[in-house]
């Protein structure tokens, strides 16, 4: 609500250029994650820093690490710019296989390690020990952190003014809810800093993403309670999961479960359709490391009720 009142109070202000520091915002970040506000750097989602860091520290051929399945983006961003993705796979529970990553480091010589934390789609949070391990090896670590309101961690931010290889990513679109305005952040090191200025678009974030961004982080009481209210949901759905024979939930510290179909008398593609045909949109995977696989969404408890009435429907046809 606080958003659609700024939103609807723009009247005036929109045929005037926006700030191109995003200085109003980016002291609010700063007092929001807790750190210097010379630190804070904003984007258009943070799917535009990706893209910044990419062209920032990479060359045509060179290589970029990250542990997939994990968030298509990387492997995107990594094409546009002629890049060569690593890829050192997760293992079978989806946590990281450090001896490899460690491996491949040294082996590639690369200069940026994506990691989601949670990752998506997969829910599966990184440890601050992996994370510790992660920044001893000679490399920049990006911990994408899009879903880190909804892991009761404040995530690894504050720790940037200290550590120069470390960088950190936020977003607006999932714990605020404004994923059509498209802003996100990032906490780096004044070195990195100083360069993402030169290269940014003036103008990258628009008056009304600066605008929603602010009301919400003025607005926090209510916004996380909405986070605890799915958080608690979340746990609801994970065990009403675990309960459909059909289905293994995977552990998840974000807003959504992933889960693979199991058993051999349904398939994940034709267990979305006829979700689909009841009114129920799921994500479908089948790809390396997601085969036969959806992931859930977290809703409001009615349509927690809705979908797993419609599973043990499904199961019981079977």
């Amino acid at each position: 609500p606080a958003a659609l009142k700024a939103l609807a109070e723009l009247d005036g202000v929109t045929h005037i250029y926006p700030d191109p520091e995003s200085r109003k915002l980016r002291e609010k970040i700063a007092e929001y994650v807790n750190v210097p506000i010379e630190y804070v750097f904003v984007g258009h989602g943070s799917d535009e820093i990706i893209d910044l860091l990419m062209r920032l520290f990479l060359s045509p051929g060179d290589p970029v690490l990250t542990s997939q399945p994990t968030f298509g983006m990387y492997r995107f961003d990594a094409d546009v710019s002629a890049a060569n993705l690593v890829d050192v796979p997760r293992r079978s529970d989806y946590t990281l296989d450090l001896p490899a990553i460690e491996e491949a480091v040294y082996q590639t010589r690369a200069k940026l390690f994506f990691l989601a934390n949670p990752n998506n789609p997969t829910g599966t949070p990184v440890t601050e020990a992996e994370i510790d391990f992660l920044l001893s090896l000679p490399i920049i670590v990006v911990s994408d952190e899009a879903y880190c309101e909804f892991t009761g961690d404040a995530g690894a931010a504050t720790r940037v003014p200290d550590t120069p290889n470390l960088i950190t990513l936020r977003t607006f679109s999932k714990w605020a809810g404004l994923a059509g305005l498209r802003v996100g952040y990032g906490i780096m090191p004044l070195w990195i800093m100083e360069h993402m200025w030169k290269i940014k678009q003036p103008y990258n974030v628009s008056v009304s993403a600066q605008a929603a961004a602010l009301a919400s982080l003025e607005d926090l009481p209510r916004l996380l309670d909405n986070v605890a209210r799915i958080i608690t949901e979340r746990e609801r759905l994970y065990l009403a999961l675990e309960s459909i024979d059909y289905l293994k939930p995977y552990p998840t510290a974000a807003n959504f479960v992933l889960c693979r179909v199991v058993g051999g008398q349904l398939d994940a593609l034709t267990l979305k359709t006829h979700l689909a045909k009841r009114g129920i949109l799921v994500r479908y995977y089948n790809k390396p490391g997601l085969e036969n696989c959806l992931r859930i969404t977290v809703g409001k408890p009615d349509q927690t009720d809705r979908l797993v009435d419609v599973l043990r429907e499904i199961g019981e046809s079977l």
